[in-house]
């Protein structure tokens, strides 16, 4: 049975031609054929030119995501394998894989669907119903795959569990996908060892985008004091301490992380010179810049304070109080290490606000580097949501 077709108003889908993967619902003139929501159907322009195929969910504001941009391509299993095949191929030119994002949703071209692997187990979120449908299959290959690279699979957990799958009309899910194992599972990455638990940590239970711009604060740290803001389960304060830091003190609001950041200490025998510490960040470094203290490593990795267009400008405001603080903290000569995980605030804009906070305090930064995630979350260019990670690195200097 050939595809419905969805036909495009007259001047739209200048995004996807563009490479953009997503058809938004006020582009669509019309639907053509049967086909129910997670279905896949063609996209033609408004002269009836063929434009791609992918899956429609009328719920969705993205009501067709790309699959495919060939003409009359089979979209099966023998498709998949393909895609599966391509994205781990290219994980292994380009990081390490003992522990990646082995699919990174549309810049791997499998709209939605993101797949983490720590160690020998499997962590996959799926956010849209077309992918949903494919998802076990997928997971199937992708085990296989593994497993001819000599990489067998012991376990797969399911993190389905954000809000935005209601929008796709799906429920929250969560849980073991076959057989059920020990969801504390072991890592090494830098050199670093960390227990990732996947059933019970934010998103897929580690961020995995961070991974070499956790590298690059190495050099900084030998002898240093170290303050690491928002440290999660601690992975930016063990590189620190593991560089040679003199001391370091991490800080997280939940006490699941903290309790995790200092497992993870044990684990890489650091305990002696890294703290963690439950405290939000916000009431805790005007605490330290009243006390006059001073550290030689200041490091911001907040959450996203923006998660959509309309909340940027408040966003701003967040970004640029808690680089205002955080440079208070930095001694004359130290560095500041900014990062930003929202989107819809640019590289531009983080650098814009960061050099306000600072203009402010009349001190001058000098950038030492500017980094985004890691290659196995690549950015495909055209598809804006596949590029959101920030980090910046610089040098604060106090003139006289």
């Amino acid at each position: 049975m050939p595809n419905a077709v969805v036909t495009l108003k007259e001047g739209e889908g200048r995004a996807v031609k563009a490479g953009g993967p997503w058809i938004y619902d006020n582009e669509i003139a019309a639907v053509e054929g049967a086909c129910a929501d997670g279905d896949i159907v063609t996209v033609a322009d408004s002269r009836g030119r063929f434009l791609c195929q992918g899956f429609i969910n009328r719920r969705s504001k993205l009501t067709v995501r790309v699959m495919s941009r060939e003409e009359g391509a089979v979209i099966d299993r023998a498709f998949l394998q393909k895609r599966v095949r391509d994205a781990w191929e290219y994980r292994k030119t380009t990081v390490d894989t003992s522990c990646c994002r082995v699919i990174f949703g549309e810049a791997d071209f499998l709209p939605g669907l993101v797949v983490d692997k720590f160690a020998d187990v499997l962590v996959v979120q799926s956010l849209a119903l077309g992918i949903d449908r494919m998802k076990d299959a997928i997971l199937d290959l992708l085990t296989q795959t593994l497993a001819a690279d000599g990489i067998p699979i012991r376990g797969i957990y399911e993190r389905s569990d954000a809000p935005v799958r209601e929008r796709e009309g799906l429920p929250r899910v969560k849980g073991f996908i076959g057989a059920p194992f020990d969801t504390k599972v072991e890592i090494t990455e830098n050199g670093v060892r960390y227990l990732v638990d996947v059933a019970e940590g934010q998103k897929t239970g580690f961020f995995l985008d961070q991974k070499y711009n956790r590298l690059a604060i190495r050099p900084l740290c030998r002898g240093a004091r170290v303050l690491d803001c928002f440290t999660h389960t601690g992975s930016f304060a063990l590189n620190a301490a593991q560089a040679g830091a003199a001391s370091v003190l991490g800080v997280d609001a939940s006490e699941l992380a903290v309790a995790q950041a200092r497992e993870n200490a044990a684990l890489n025998g650091l305990a002696d010179r890294v703290t963690f510490q439950c405290a939000d960040v916000f009431e805790l470094l005007p605490e330290l810049i009243r006390k006059k203290e001073r550290f030689d490593v200041v490091i911001l990795d907040p959450p996203a304070f923006a998660k959509s267009r309309g909340a940027v400008k408040n966003a701003v405001k967040g970004y640029r109080q808690i680089n205002l603080r955080g440079l208070q903290l930095v001694r004359d000569g130290g560095y500041l290490v900014t990062c930003s995980c929202s989107r819809f605030v640019d590289a531009a804009l983080l650098a814009e606000t960061v050099h306000q906070a600072a203009n402010n305090l009349r001190v001058r930064l000098r950038q030492v580097e500017a980094r985004t995630q890691a290659p196995d979350h690549p950015i495909l260019l055209g598809a804006e949501d596949s590029s959101y990670l920030k980090f910046f690195l610089f040098q604060v200097r106090r003139e006289g």
